[in-house]
């Protein structure tokens, strides 16, 4: 079962209640899921191999480390995921981009897919699904199921906030998968948002309602 990590660290916790405030402006909101994004994204990243070089100082030759094996693809399932491309991409600027469109269905809260873009090389690199929210886990499960189909096998999900029972979805029904997440909130509402949760973060994104 893929194991499922809340990065706890305090900056991450801080920012994470500045956006969980009904008050904080889109362009906030915005800066915060990016900043977060990339604190994140060093547990994301903590395992990345790693290789012997030798260099030139400019004291000394020496033996020091670079990175080896698969590079990284970022898929942000759209729209609200594209927050957290600019995060994890400062951080790995060599990464590339694929995108995955999906919407929540109003009545059923299922995942319908919309569009679907991916690098060439996308199955020799291990990809990070970005979103900031799992409510029913149905678009994080919808999405890697994709990324499946079109042969990748490695695959992490990262979010904020996920609930329980989205976890156990994730886990369920793709067992080889890590999850990286701020906080776990108890549960949803009515109409399927996270509680306390952020609200819509697509629009506390783009200031749309």
């Amino acid at each position: 079962m893929g194991k499922v990590c809340v990065v706890d660290h305090p900056l991450v916790q801080h920012k994470l209640s500045m956006m969980r405030d009904k008050n904080t402006s889109s362009k906030d909101f915005r800066e915060l899921l990016e900043e977060i994004a990339g604190l994140m994204a060093y547990e994301v990243t903590r395992d990345l191999k790693l290789e012997d070089i030798e260099i030139e100082t400019p004291v000394a030759t020496a033996v020091a480390k670079t990175l080896s094996g698969r590079q990284i693809c970022l898929v942000p399932i759209l729209r609200a995921g594209l927050g957290m491309v600019n995060g994890v991409q400062k951080l790995v600027p060599a990464a590339k981009v694929g995108h995955i469109g999906l919407y929540r269905d109003p009545d059923t809260l299922g995942s319908v897919e919309y569009y679907a873009k991916l690098p060439e090389d996308v199955t020799e690199r291990s990809t990070i699904v970005l979103d900031p929210m799992m409510a029913t886990g149905g678009s994080a499960c919808t999405a890697i199921s994709y990324l499946k189909s079109v042969g990748c096998t490695s695959i992490r999900m990262l979010a904020l906030l996920a609930v329980p029972t989205a976890i156990e979805r994730l886990n369920r029904e793709h067992p080889d998968v890590d999850l990286f997440v701020a906080a776990i909130d108890p549960c949803l509402n009515d109409h399927g948002y996270i509680v306390p949760g952020l609200g819509d973060a697509g629009d506390r994104i783009f200031g749309t309602r």
